[in-house]
């Protein structure tokens, strides 16, 4: 099933829920209702923004859909912004009130011509309104300077129901849509013989688009075009197949709609169809909701709930020990979307069944597996791609990683190279204060993944959960033998800026090169450490005994390699990370830490 196809039929569930409007209409942001007499003149002027916040916003109201203006003065039907609906807007640059004659003129244009034939009385009103209403009365009006910078409606006074909600307000714009229409042809989405739509309604809510809304489906250069056809006849969709998916994605992005996630630059989406009713599509929806958006641990009876549930998945337990009512098999799609100037590119799709999708999370989340674990409970992908950035800030995630994590979660692909490139990268650059358990992990898993999908009969080990002292790999063990060297550093001496600091990247990457250097600075530590007290000359020992066996595991080698590739790179940090780990842990045989960690200094 295609994007298109999938959103299409979801409209009709989300409009029977009440989450998605009728053909014809939107969702919009809405501030303000001008309060009209019969006569048409203004009366008052109702703040319909949500104050419940700590500052106003405006409130979302089903309005008639929104035209798409590509330079032209095109008015909404019955609601509009200041500009257009009462003649003023705010200057760019200097933010003062100035006249909009043109925009309101067009505005009252339209509607004289759609309302001429109404005898709605409250219709009536409202074109008594345009015929008399002057720029100059707008600094009458309550919220005079707040209504400039928001959208209005219209309400006659007495009346409860806004203007464009009467039945024969309602009418009259599905009758101008009718009109509207393109030439009828065969619609790719639903097969049926329909107007086909020549400018598609705006996706809003994507993290980096315009605000006003940006285009799934667009063709406006002549590149674009083939066989002497105009925009949307390029690839005939009809006018309420186009209304029904954008529709859809609209109420799926909405802030508050639970089947969002921002995962980098991607905003995904996410929803379910099943054939036993909207309560199964909503319990498998909420359910990937958990996976997707985990919440922050408390202490609450209910986050224990859901930890629980999560671990199980992590455990990859059945899903109908988790979810009794769900049926496995019910249909998942999953849609990533990121930014495109005044387009909206797809990033992923998925198709498939949420017992296939908490499957291939758990194999993710195994894959992730680290002991000591680096978190209280498995982690989203959200917060696995912020180690990747500089300064862990979400703006600062490389472009299309998002997009390429999540694939390969879905579909159980390799997870893409450039994630082990960055977390490298951050590794190197940050230094002592890179070495992070999440970063390990990663790379791990990474390493885990390509081992398990190579091995076509999956019975290969996890060696890299935690420390193999067995290890033959050189690159793994020339990471534990730097942890042994830093170690003996860091208990004889804290310096300003450490091995750690100085030597851990060229290590990594060309080790013939360092670890001479590396050696020599050992044993002077090591010397030192004979000298010291009782808890250095302790230290010394430990790290000694793990020097004399890495060694033993890197001799009859030969030299050292040159340089390190990308894969060997991680070995190296995944086995510095487990040697460290095992010097700061207590054990049976060592009850107490002679020093503390690194990462808790």
């Amino acid at each position: 099933m295609t994007v298109l196809q999938a959103l299409t039929n979801l409209h009709e569930r989300l409009q029977s829920d009440g989450r998605a409007p009728a053909f014809g209409f939107s969702r919009e942001n809405i501030s303000f209702a001008i309060v009209l007499a019969l006569d048409g003149t203004p009366v008052d002027t109702q703040d319909l923004r949500d104050v419940s916040g700590k500052s106003p916003k405006p409130r979302r109201c089903e309005v008639a859909r929104p035209v798409k203006r590509t330079g032209q003065l095109a008015p909404n039907f019955l609601w509009d912004k200041c500009s257009f609906a009462l003649g003023v807007k705010r200057d760019a640059g200097t933010r003062n009130l100035v006249r909009a004659d043109g925009e309101h003129a067009a505005f009252k244009d339209f509607h004289c011509r759609l309302l001429a034939q109404t005898d709605d009385r409250c219709l009536q009103a409202f074109l008594r309104f345009l015929g008399g209403w002057r720029n100059e009365q707008f600094g009458s009006l309550r919220y005079a300077d707040k209504i400039a910078d928001g959208n209005v409606v219209f309400r006659l006074d007495g009346t409860k129901q806004f203007v464009h909600m009467r039945d024969s307000a309602m009418s009259i714009w599905l009758d101008h849509l009718r009109t509207q229409g393109g030439d009828e042809g065969l619609c790719l989405v639903t097969g049926e013989h329909a107007p086909i739509a020549r400018l598609h309604p705006s996706v809003k809510g994507i993290a980096g688009a315009q605000s006003s809304g940006a285009s799934l489906v667009s063709f406006d250069k002549d590149a674009f075009k083939s066989f002497g056809k105009e925009r949307g006849a390029n690839a005939p969709i009809s006018e309420p197949a186009a209304f029904a998916y954008t529709a859809s994605l609209n109420s799926l992005l909405e802030r508050d709609s639970g089947q969002r996630s921002q995962i980098g630059d991607t905003t995904t989406v996410f929803w379910a169809e099943s054939a036993g009713g909207g309560a199964q599509a909503v319990q498998a929806e909420t359910l990937f909701s958990l996976i997707a958006n985990p919440p922050p641990p408390t202490d609450s009876e209910e986050s224990a709930k859901i930890s629980d549930k999560l671990t199980a998945i992590a455990e990859g337990r059945p899903l109908a020990e988790l979810e009794p009512d769900l049926d496995k098999n019910t249909r998942f799609f999953v849609l990533g979307l990121a930014p495109n100037a005044a387009r909206v590119s797809i990033r992923f799709w998925h198709e498939g069944t949420i017992g296939e999708i908490a499957r291939r999370v758990a194999e993710h989340w195994s894959d992730l597996r680290l002991e000591p674990t680096p978190w209280q409970a498995p982690p989203s992908a959200r917060h696995l791609l912020r180690e990747t950035a500089v300064q862990r800030k979400t703006e600062n995630i490389p472009p299309t990683l998002g997009g390429a994590l999540m694939r390969a979660i879905l579909v159980g692909s390799h997870y893409p190279r450039s994630l082990l490139a960055a977390i490298i990268i951050r590794l190197r650059a940050d230094r002592a204060d890179g070495m992070l358990g999440r970063r390990i992990a990663l790379l791990k898993a990474y390493l885990r993944r390509a081992q398990r999908l190579s091995n076509s009969s999956e019975t290969t080990e996890d060696g890299l959960v935690s420390l193999d002292p067995a290890s033959d790999n050189v690159a793994y063990n020339l990471g534990r033998l730097f942890a042994a060297y830093a170690y003996a550093e860091r208990s004889f001496a804290k310096r300003n800026q450490t091995i750690r600091d100085k030597l851990m990247a060229a290590a990594s990457s060309t080790p013939r090169r360092v670890f001479p250097i590396l050696m020599r600075g050992y044993e002077h530590n090591r010397s030192g450490l004979d000298k010291g007290d009782k808890m250095q000359r302790g230290a010394g020992k430990r790290a000694d005994q793990a020097v004399v066996d890495i060694v033993e595991r890197l001799s009859g080698r030969g030299e050292l390699p040159a340089s390190l590739p990308l894969e060997d790179q991680a070995r190296f940090f995944v086995g510095y990370y487990h040697q460290e780990r095992a010097f700061y842990t207590k054990s049976d045989s060592d009850q107490g830490r002679d020093i503390e960690s690194p990462e808790e200094a």
